[in-house]
């Protein structure tokens, strides 16, 4: 039997979160404007990393996304509130990073760069595919570039940079949205 560890809902993919997912996806690709859903499951499904499979779904309607994700449910003999809640293992605010720090995140990044004197976010959660929801409540919230998005594994991750007014910004409403999932406790590390 398979456990739901994530199952997530996007209303509307933003614009950088959608390329950023165009640039690390395999089949149709996702636009801005989108409803999207993420669901994550043990065992691995789509993408399997070691344990742990994530399928991403998306349509210009969202009673479509709903409706495929309640098959996926139906299917799989699945409930949404079984999912787990989502946990934040780390964040971290680094502010004016210097060039150097710069030269190193921008070579490991599929998004945007982040530029000298910007502010950095980080942010690890568990499980993975929340990360994607927090990065795309971050870029409704402030004007910030999406450098890295991981959504997928034992622990989710994202890195936002910008202007240090924006970072804040985004960075209280990444916590939130992570914070407003429901669901049932993670036993453990993110490999519950």
């Amino acid at each position: 039997m398979a456990d739901l560890r994530s199952y997530i809902f996007l209303d509307s993919l933003q614009p950088q979160v959608a390329s950023f997912f165009a640039t690390v996806s395999q089949g149709f690709l996702p636009i801005a404007g989108q409803a999207s859903l993420f669901v994550e499951i043990s065992p691995g499904m789509q993408i399997i990393e070691r344990l742990y499979g994530m399928l991403e779904i998306h349509s210009e309607s969202q009673a479509d996304v709903r409706q495929a994700g309640a098959a996926i449910l139906q299917a799989l003999d699945l409930k949404e509130e079984g999912r787990y809640k989502p946990v934040i293992y780390s964040n971290s605010v680094i502010r004016r990073i210097d060039d150097y720090h710069t030269m190193l995140i921008n070579r490991t990044r599929h998004g945007n760069m982040i530029l000298p004197g910007h502010t950095l976010f980080t942010m690890e959660c568990a499980p993975a595919a929340y990360a994607a929801f927090a990065a795309n409540e971050a870029e409704k919230a402030a004007e910030i570039n999406i450098l890295e998005i991981r959504a997928f594994g034992s622990f989710g991750r994202i890195y936002l940079g910008g202007d240090e007014k924006d970072i804040d910004v985004a960075a209280k409403a990444a916590e939130q949205a992570i914070n407003s999932v429901t669901g049932r406790e993670m036993k453990g590390g993110g490999g519950a």
